[in-house]
């Protein structure tokens, strides 16, 4: 009986995990993987601060692409930011930023006793920029991240929050020996994690 309640306590975690972790030979699939089994990454961004202007300057943000779950996720970096931030004012001069995700935030790698820099515990690299999201797509990414971040909504209201999502321009995947693997974000979008 106790070997039953095991098999479906890890079922239920690999359900939760998100599924099964793709191959190597697909990148894409991987890419969107480890974005949606993700609840941060490290936002970088080219400083506007005195002392710092033109650095670069990473910082952690909170993320998410949908709900957690096999099917919830939408392969778009939605994140809730606010004008006093000091990266979103990086931002505002410039737009540009960098992504990194990394399975190393979830029992994976350390399942597997994966180092965070080994190439094994998957680490995905987005550029692009950031930008606000429109009214029409605010709701999907509120449902995004409330969903994984319920303490959101209790943020104060004074500090004039906004919805934004990561425009992803350029994908790097590293995933396993041999070097980084490229993938476009048409190739990202038309696969599901």
């Amino acid at each position: 009986m106790a070997g039953l309640a095991f098999l479906c306590a890890a079922a239920l975690l690999l359900l939760v995990a998100g599924g099964a972790i793709p191959p190597p030979e697909e990148a894409a699939r991987m890419a969107r993987f480890v974005l949606h089994n993700c609840d941060w990454g490290a936002l970088a961004t080219l400083s506007a601060q005195e002392g710092l202007r033109g650095q670069p300057f990473a910082n952690i943000f909170s993320l998410s692409d949908g709900p957690p779950g096999p099917l919830g996720g939408s392969g778009v970096p939605y994140l809730y930011l606010t004008d006093m931030e000091i990266s979103v004012q990086d931002l505002e001069i410039n737009s540009n930023a960098s992504l990194t995700v990394s399975l190393a935030q979830t029992p994976y790698c350390k399942k597997h006793k994966y180092d965070p820099q080994n190439p094994l515990c998957a680490h995905i690299i987005f550029c692009g920029s950031i930008v606000k999201v429109n009214d029409s797509e605010a709701g999907l990414a509120k449902k995004a991240l409330f969903s994984r971040h319920p303490e959101m909504e209790s943020w104060p209201k004074d500090h004039n929050w906004f919805f934004a999502k990561f425009n992803i321009t350029n994908i790097w995947v590293l995933d396993y020996f041999g070097g980084l693997k490229i993938v476009t974000p048409e190739e990202y979008y038309s696969v599901k994690p």
